[in-house]
C-alpha cells in the first residue's frame, strides 16, 4: 500500500486518545483541533501541523471530523449474506447456526472472494480500515482440500486488497462438533483433522503489505483440550494474534464443566492460551474468576454488541473485564449491521441498561476500542492516533448530516459515538490512499450492486 507523498488538510481532527480514556466517563474533555495539516509519505504520517487556517496548495481537503481509521476486530464475511433473511421467525443461536451452515455449504473460492470484496468495501464505506477475518471455511464441502489448501483464505486476502483495506486473516482451528464429537457433515469443510494438520496448512499462508496472518481457536468445544496448546504455540512462535470465541453461550459453559470440570476460560488458562496476544471474542457468560483470569493475563476482549443482541446471546461484562486489565476491541461479527459507531454506542448503552447508571466509558475510550485497541488486537502497530509516525489510516465523518448537525465541533468525539452512523462517513484513507472519497468507494464504485450480485450468487 505504498503511495506517493500527499498532504491532507483536516477541517476538524481528533488528535489524542485522552489520558483518562480507559477510565470514567467523568474524565476531562476530548482534544478536537480545527485546521490541521498532515504530511503523508510511504503510508505514514510524517508531520502534523495544527492551526493552518487554509488548505495548503495541492492538499486534499477532508471536511468534517477526522478520526483514526477503525478496526473491525471480528468478522465472518459470509454471514453478510444472512442479513435480514435470518430474521424471519424466532429461535436461538443454535437454530440460526443451521441457517449459517447451509450458506457455508455453497461457498467456493470465487464466490467467497466476490462476496468478501463487497463486504470489505461496505466496511471501508463505514470507516473501517482493517478487518480481522475469523476464517474457518477451509476445504471443499465434504472436507477434501482444494488443490491449493489455502484457496479460501487467499480469496479473502485478495478480496481485502481489492477493497482497499488491511486484513488480519485469523485462520481458525475447527476440529470437532462438540466436546469429544467428530465434525458433522456440514462441519467437515472446516476441519483439518487435528491441530498439527491445521498448523501445517496455516504455515503455508504468507503475509503481504496489507495482510497479517493470525490464528484462532474456534471455541473450546471445537478444539479438543489436548490440542489447544498446539494452536497457542503456533501463534506464540510467530508472535501472531490468537483469537477465540469464548463463553458466548451458556450451553457451552455447561458442557465444558461437565466434561472438564471447569469453565472455558479456566480450560484455556490451563493450556496456555490466555495472554497479551490473545483476544476472547464475546466473553459473555463469565464467572468472577474468569474475569480475573482474562484481565490478569492481559487477554483482550472483543465485544460484538449488534450480533450479541441479534442472536439473543446476552450482555457481556465489558466494564468489569476492562477494570481487571482486559483491553477492549469491537467487531461486527455476523454483520447484521456494519457500523462500528453503533458497536461502540451499544457497548455503553448495554452497560447502562444492565446497571441502570450512565457513563461507563468516555467517548474517547469507546473510539480507542474501535481504533487503536482494535488494531493492536489484530497485530497492527501504529494505527489509532493522528500523530507523526503513525500509519496514515483516517476516517472523516460529516458534521452536517441530520444526525450530526448542531453540536459544537469540540463535542466531535461524543457526536461520533452517540449520534453518528456509518452513513455519515465521508472519506476513508488507508495507508495514505483515498479509498472512500465523498461517500463513494474509489475501487468498488457500486458497492450495493456488488453485494446484491454476490449474495444472489450464493442463492443460485
Amino acid at each position: 500500500m505504498t503511495v506517493t507523498p500527499r498532504t491532507y488538510w483536516l477541517e476538524h481532527a481528533w488528535l489524542g486518545t485522552d489520558p483518562q480514556a480507559l477510565g470514567s466517563a467523568r474524565a476531562g474533555g476530548t482534544p478536537i483541533e480545527p485546521d490541521v495539516t498532515l504530511e503523508v509519505a510511504d503510508g505514514r504520517i510524517t508531520a502534523v501541523r495544527p492551526d493552518t487556517p487554509a488548505p495548503p496548495p495541492g492538499a486534499e481537503v477532508l471536511r468534517g471530523l477526522t478520526l483514526p481509521g477503525l478496526a473491525n476486530a471480528h468478522s465472518h464475511a459470509f454471514h453478510r449474506s444472512l442479513r435480514s433473511t435470518a430474521q424471519v421467525g424466532s429461535g436461538t443461536f443454535w437454530t440460526w447456526r443451521e441457517i449459517m451452515y447451509a450458506t457455508a455449504d455453497r461457498l467456493t473460492p470465487d464466490t467467497y472472494r466476490a462476496l468478501a470484496r463487497a463486504v470489505y468495501a461496505e466496511m471501508a464505506l463505514a470507516g473501517i480500515t482493517t478487518v480481522g477475518e475469523f476464517h474457518y471455511v477451509h476445504h471443499t464441502p465434504g472436507g477434501t482440500p482444494y488443490a491449493d489448501p489455502n484457496a479460501m483464505g487467499e480469496a479473502l486476502v485478495a478480496a481485502a486488497a481489492e477493497a482497499g483495506v488491511r486484513i488480519t486473516l485469523l485462520d481458525t482451528a475447527y476440529l470437532s462438533s462438540g466436546f469429544g464429537q467428530p465434525p458433522t457433515t456440514r462441519q467437515l469443510r472446516f476441519s483439518d483433522g487435528d491441530a498439527d494438520a491445521w498448523a501445517e496448512r496455516c504455515s503455508l499462508l504468507k503475509e503481504q503489505d496489507h495482510a497479517r496472518i493470525g490464528a484462532a481457536i474456534h471455541s473450546v468445544r471445537a478444539v479438543p483440550a489436548e490440542q489447544l496448546a498446539t494452536v497457542a504455540r503456533w501463534a506464540q512462535e510467530r508472535r501472531a494474534p490468537l483469537h477465540v470465541h469464548l463463553s458466548e453461550q451458556t450451553a457451552e459453559n455447561d458442557a465444558c464443566r461437565e466434561i472438564h470440570g471447569c469453565t472455558p476460560a479456566q480450560l484455556l488458562a490451563l493450556h496456555g492460551v490466555l495472554g497479551p496476544r490473545t483476544t476472547g471474542v464475546h466473553n459473555t457468560h463469565l464467572t468472577a474468576e474468569d474475569i480475573s483470569l482474562i484481565g490478569g493475563s492481559g487477554t483482550g476482549t472483543c465485544m460484538c454488541p449488534t450480533t450479541e443482541r441479534d442472536l439473543a446471546d446476552g450482555i457481556g461484562p465489558a466494564a468489569a473485564l476492562q477494570n481487571e486489565g482486559s483491553p477492549l476491541s469491537l467487531g461486527s461479527d455476523s454483520h447484521a449491521v456494519i457500523d462500528l459507531f453503533e458497536e461502540a454506542r451499544a457497548m455503553e448503552l448495554n452497560e447502562r441498561l444492565r446497571t441502570r447508571t450512565r457513563g461507563h466509558w468516555t467517548a474517547a475510550a469507546l473510539l480507542r476500542a474501535a481504533s487503536a485497541d482494535g488494531h493492536a488486537a489484530l497485530g497492527w502497530d501504529g494505527i489509532g492516533a493522528i500523530e507523526a509516525g503513525a500509519r496514515a489510516d483516517l476516517v472523516t465523518l460529516a458534521l452536517d448530516s441530520v444526525r450530526t448537525a448542531g453540536p459544537l465541533p469540540r463535542f466531535g468525539a461524543e457526536t461520533a459515538v452517540f449520534a453518528a452512523t456509518a452513513a455519515d462517513v465521508r472519506h476513508t484513507v488507508v495507508a495514505g490512499r483515498h479509498v472512500v472519497r465523498d461517500g463513494v468507494h474509489t475501487l468498488v464504485p457500486d458497492v450495493p450492486g456488488a453485494l446484491a450480485r454476490a449474495v444472489e450468487a450464493l442463492r443460485a
